[in-house]
């Protein structure tokens, strides 16, 4: 198929759910990307993973009362959340054994739960895996005003979470209040995991999270042009990944990943400054220059000297 077909399918009105499946892909790559940003930053890829799995229950709770899987995901997740951040005050303890312990519990609890449901096979799958082309007209408008109060959030805070991200003693040296900041940041992760499963489902839902912000990482040192860099990777691959699934029948959160990753390693490899080539071609004039340095300033053997 190609791209003009592929338009003119999103206009079609006997398929609605595609253009549905579109904007809710690129909006919850975009809340992924801005989020993901401070994820990379602090070094805290793990905690995409983790929240994945603890929003679970929450999803399976709504799923089987027939709620909005949004609100459900989100209660969870954020009960999971704040007891991570309470729990990781105690130093005895490193964070992501906090982590470890209360996420797969709150995933296995989201099974238990779920496997009381009629249906339980296909409705496990549906979670883990997404299902992006049967998400509900009101969904749409929770994802999207869900994720602009998620990026306003991430604007609004962005220095203070950047500051503790760099040394969270300092900014309690500056009066920052680290706890709350911490927490401030689990909730914002798991909202953009929460609109993001039906996308790509909580297997795969950490590449949105991480992926995107990455490869911004290896584009630039700047972090204002990273932050605008991984939405638009993530949105730009959201959108390929969805034309590629379309296109050749596959599945739409695997292709989206596969993409993203597709940008990472060309971004591994092609970046101007970080990139492989780069690397390889500084060191090669680094090499050559030390080779034609005049004679006078290299060593001179004894033997020579005679």
């Amino acid at each position: 198929m190609n791209p003009v077909d592929f338009v003119t399918d999103l206009l079609n009105p006997d398929l609605a759910f595609l253009p549905k499946a579109l904007a809710v892909a690129v909006m919850s790559s975009v809340v992924c990307g801005v989020v993901g940003t401070h994820v990379v930053l602090r070094g805290m890829a793990f905690i995409g993973d983790a929240v994945a799995h603890a929003v679970f229950p929450g999803l399976a709770v709504a799923f089987v009362l027939s709620g909005n899987l949004v609100l459900g995901g989100t209660v969870a997740g954020v009960l999971t959340a704040v007891l991570v951040a309470v729990f990781a005050q105690n130093r005895r303890l490193k964070e992501d054994s906090v982590i470890g312990v209360f996420f797969v519990a709150a995933f296995a609890l989201g099974i238990v739960i779920i496997s009381r449901a009629p249906g339980y096979a296909g409705s496990l799958q549906q979670f883990l895996f997404g299902s992006i082309a049967g998400i509900p007209d009101r969904d749409v408008w929770v994802v999207g005003i869900t994720g602009a109060a998620v990026v306003a959030a991430v604007l609004l805070l962005n220095k203070e979470l950047v500051t503790v991200s760099l040394d969270r003693e300092s900014a309690r040296a500056m009066g920052l209040a680290v706890f709350r900041l911490d927490l401030v940041l689990y909730v914002l992760v798991t909202l953009a995991v929460v609109i993001s499963v039906q996308t790509i489902g909580n297997i795969l839902v950490l590449a949105l999270l991480v992926t995107p912000a990455a490869t911004a990482r290896l584009l630039t040192d700047r972090l204002g042009v990273m932050m605008a860099l991984a939405p638009t990777i993530g949105a730009l691959s959201a959108l390929v990944g969805l034309y590629l699934s379309w296109s050749w029948d596959l599945p739409t959160g695997g292709t989206i990943v596969l993409v993203l990753t597709a940008a990472f390693l060309l971004a591994w490899v092609f970046s101007p400054r970080r990139g492989m080539l780069a690397q390889a071609v500084a060191g090669r004039r680094r090499g050559g220059a030390a080779d034609v340095s005049p004679p006078a300033h290299r060593p001179v053997a004894a033997g020579a000297a005679r």
